[in-house]
Formats: structure tokens, sequence, C-alpha cells
């Protein structure tokens, strides 16, 4: 559950955090960037170990305050791996809509990932999807199933993003949120193949 800090005059603070894991270059640190400051930067240096960053939201007379936590996705960085799970009450799995290969590697991320945190609640998170959108319709579908079929076996939510183009970076916070407070989320839901996915009232 999200830790509660000592209230500061009359409001509420909570201290969600949210852990961020994937391969290398799949776009972790520039996604985190975006939702904090608001900034894009295509030439983000490669996480050497892990990144932090803080943002805090206020709801109902409540500062959230969200802890994320990015993990470099070389393969040196997995001791460190620890750091960025245990305490989470998120994880985002991510991978690169336009990197198959990036996909196949969730289920190394989530087994290890698993090893640390049992609790957190698993999200799996598709980066570059103004890339995927230029992909032929069928390549787009097979890895849209291939997608899902990960999603149901982790119980995951399944969102495509863009950090480049401001699609669902917003909406992915908005929803951990929902779930880690059990809040009704009205964000409503993207199925259709080839659109930026949003799936996340299954579980």
């Amino acid at each position: 559950m999200a830790k509660k800090e000592e209230a500061t005059g009359r409001r509420d603070n909570y201290v969600v955090k949210v852990g961020m894991v994937g391969d290398s270059q799949i776009g972790k640190t520039s996604l985190m960037v975006k939702y904090v400051e608001g900034l894009f930067d295509e030439d983000y240096i490669q996480t050497l170990g892990v990144n932090f960053m803080e943002k805090t939201v206020c709801i109902r007379n409540t500062d959230i305050t969200f802890s994320i936590w990015d993990l470099g996705g070389q393969k040196e960085f997995v001791n460190m791996l620890p750091l960025v799970c245990n305490e989470a009450v998120a994880i985002l799995f991510m991978f690169d809509l336009s990197r198959e290969a990036t996909l196949n590697s969730i289920r190394g991320w989530y087994r290890q990932a698993r090893g640390f945190n049992k609790s957190a609640i698993p999200f799996l998170i598709g980066t570059k999807y103004d890339t995927f959108a230029g992909f032929p319709k069928e390549k787009q579908e097979e890895i849209t199933k291939q997608a899902r079929r990960f999603a149901r076996a982790m119980k995951a939510p399944l969102i495509f993003s863009s950090t480049s183009c401001s699609i669902n970076i917003q909406k992915i916070f908005k929803i951990v949120l929902s779930k880690a407070f059990n809040l009704k989320c009205t964000i409503p839901e993207v199925k259709e193949m080839g659109a930026p996915i949003l799936e996340y009232t299954m579980f």
C-alpha cells in the first residue's frame, strides 16, 4: 500500500513508489521526465544504474507524491533491481513497441522483479507508439496480440504510449493511482487494433 507521511496542517500526504523496468533504450527515462517535467528530449543519456524523480499531485485535499524509480536496462544493473522494486506500489514493465525482442524480455524482467516484490500492481507499458503506428497492419496485430497475452498472464493493465507525441503518459499514472487507492477510474478504454491501446478494467 502507499506509504502515508506526516500530515502537514490538514493535508494528508501519501508516497506512491513506482518502479520502471525493461530493456535499455526503450524510453523509460524519457517517459519519467515527460511525466514529471513535461519535457521530451530525443538524446537522453542511457541510465547508468538507477534514476529517480518525484512528482506531487493533489487529489481531494490529499497530496500524492509519486516516487518514480527507473532501472538502467543493461544486464550489469540487475543487482540494483531491489532498489527499484522494494516497497513499490506499482511496477511498470516496459517494452518498445517497435522492437519485438524487448517484449519477449518482459518474461525475465517480470520473474526477477516478482522475486523482490510480489504485491506491487503490475502494468505492461508499450513505448514509441508513434513509430509502431507506421508499421504494416499485420505487424501491429501480431505485436498487439502478443502484448495482450503477456498482460493477461501478468494480470496487468496494457497501455501503449508515446513520449514524443504525449500519448497516454498522464493516463498511466492516473490509472496507477486508481488501482493503488481503489478509486473509480473514468478514463475511456481503447481496444481497437492499431489504436493506442488502453486496457485496465480486466483485473
